[in-house]
């Protein structure tokens, strides 16, 4: 098989990351990323797009604070999930 050689510019934390779990299961760097690249290029392939998440959401200043008010309020939860916490099914009789 014909190699290309790839160049890409990482976080240092990504770069750490990449490194700790190549190192802690025996792998190169290079064949990890390549793994990974072609897990990914697959599921985009093959997954409806809406089913893929990023790993990063970039809010607005604007849509930071909503969500920081958001966290500084939460809102109760309601009663189908507390019995679905608590074990119970919607269909069991009280």
């Amino acid at each position: 098989m014909t190699k290309v050689r790839l160049s890409a510019v990482v976080s240092t934390a990504t770069n750490a990351q990449l490194k700790r779990y190549a190192d802690s299961h025996g792998l190169k760097k290079g064949t990890l990323i390549e793994q990974a690249l072609l897990h990914h290029l697959q599921a985009l392939r093959e997954l409806p797009a809406d089913i893929i998440i990023s790993p990063r959401v970039e809010l607005s200043p604007a849509s930071w604070a909503k969500v920081v008010e958001l966290m500084k309020r939460p809102r109760q939860p309601i009663k189908a999930l507390r019995e679905l916490m608590a074990g119970k099914r919607s269909d069991d009789p009280d």
